[in-house]
């Protein structure tokens, strides 16, 4: 006799479990507890098996009546519905193990064992999993190239080109990542390609102008405000490095007796180790600012903290107060200004080029960068810093011609 909903639902609990079958060897065991439970029994290679289908009423007569039929299926098919029901439990654990952002948090995981910068890392964390949050639960076999596109599209739209192109690139990373532990049969993004418009190219502003240079160097000598912005500056021109090297500069990175100052990979771009030779000029700016700090510390550190660094907007914000404007010349702009300015004097560019730390693309000189050319680039650097010196007296005699008329 079957079972009826009302029946199933009114069901009282005894002082002993007790069973009432619907048939097809579905049967409700219904507990001391007052606990109703559905229970299918059957028989799979001349054993007797019980397989549990869930408690009523999150489980319905109905949706009980249907599992039994999905298991009587599985029997007649040859497979144990108890077994099954193992394996389906594994491919569901693996699967919340297979979604994007569970392989995107490894992929970050690696380039954090890998060495990768904090601030790297942070930039990548946010592509991932702020800008593509709609991807993280979503099992990363079953994303298409379309939703990728859908999201790549709306950062393009808002004129966000080369976020949407990074993007798609770190995307891209954890998809290979998945291909490459058998978790995705292949990169959705490599049908991509082409599929974004081209992002706007943005030089950085820089002066280039050997004499506005001079009279850029000058107006830094001559700045009121801050004393290691002031010298931060000044270093920053003297050593063609990028703001952040010089920002986040300590103490004990400054071989005194050598003249070099050895900045570590994990704060290069290229995250490779770069030796900087010091010029005479570069020394006199550490020894005005060396007092200033001690032990382990910043060489240039914030206003507010000399546990913290100066910000690039600090040294953005100097320029500003000087009278440069944003499109005249940034921080950044120091080392266009020396890489174009040597060129056209016609220094060694591949000489320039390393003492730029630009990728080289032979990893094998690559590996050799930190001592390549060392005497050229230590003889780079003097001319360099008396080149400015030069610039400095040229700006200023113009000067000294101006006030006279």
């Amino acid at each position: 006799m079957h079972l009826r909903s009302l029946g199933v639902q009114n069901a009282a609990p005894k002082e002993k479990p007790y069973k009432l079958s619907d048939g097809g060897g579905l049967h409700l065991l219904v507990q001391p507890s007052g606990r109703k439970l559905w229970r299918f029994r059957y028989r799979f290679a001349g054993k007797e098996n019980m397989l549990a289908l869930g408690s009523f009423p999150a489980v319905s007569l109905a949706t009980a009546r249907a599992r039994r039929d999905e298991a009587r299926e599985l029997i007649a098919d040859g497979k144990d519905p108890s077994h099954q029901k193992k394996l389906d439990k594994i491919a569901a654990a693996t699967a919340a193990n297979n979604t994007f952002g569970a392989i995107a948090e490894e992929h970050l995981a690696a380039l954090k064992e890998n060495g990768a910068a904090e601030a790297t890392l942070n930039k990548i964390r946010w592509l991932l999993l702020d800008l593509a949050s709609t991807l993280i639960k979503r099992p990363i076999a079953e994303i298409t190239p379309a939703e990728i596109l859908l999201i790549l599209k709306r950062h393009e739209k808002a004129g966000r080109r080369e976020t949407a192109r990074r993007l798609r690139g770190v995307i891209g990373k954890v998809c290979r990542l998945a291909v490459a532990t058998l978790r995705a049969p292949s990169d959705p993004t490599y049908a991509l390609q082409g599929a974004l418009l081209a992002p706007t190219v943005q030089h950085r502003p820089a002066i280039t102008e050997e004499r506005e240079l001079g009279a850029l160097m000058l107006s830094i000598d001559e700045y009121d405000g801050w004393p290691t912005l002031r010298a931060a500056l000044q270093f920053l021109a003297l050593t063609m490095v990028r703001p952040g090297e010089v920002r986040h500069m300590r103490r004990m990175e400054v071989i005194w007796p050598k003249a070099i100052w050895r900045i570590p990979a994990e704060r290069m771009k290229m995250r490779r180790p770069h030796d900087v030779p010091l010029s005479r000029q570069a020394l006199a700016v550490l020894r005005e600012v060396w007092k200033l700090s001690e032990g382990d510390r910043l060489v240039f550190p914030s206003i507010r903290s000399p546990l913290k660094p100066l910000s690039e907007n600090a040294m953005n914000s100097a320029l500003r107060r000087m009278g440069y404007a944003k499109d005249e010349m940034c921080a950044h702009g120091f080392r266009s200004a020396a890489s174009t300015i040597l060129n056209e004097r016609n220094f060694d560019r591949d000489v320039i080029e390393v003492a730029l730390a630009h990728k080289d693309e032979d990893e094998t000189r690559a590996a050799y960068n930190r001592a390549r050319y060392w005497p050229q680039r230590v003889a780079l650097l003097q001319a360099w810093a008396d080149l400015l010196d030069e610039f400095k007296t040229l700006a200023g005699s113009k000067t000294d011609v101006a006030r006279a008329s």
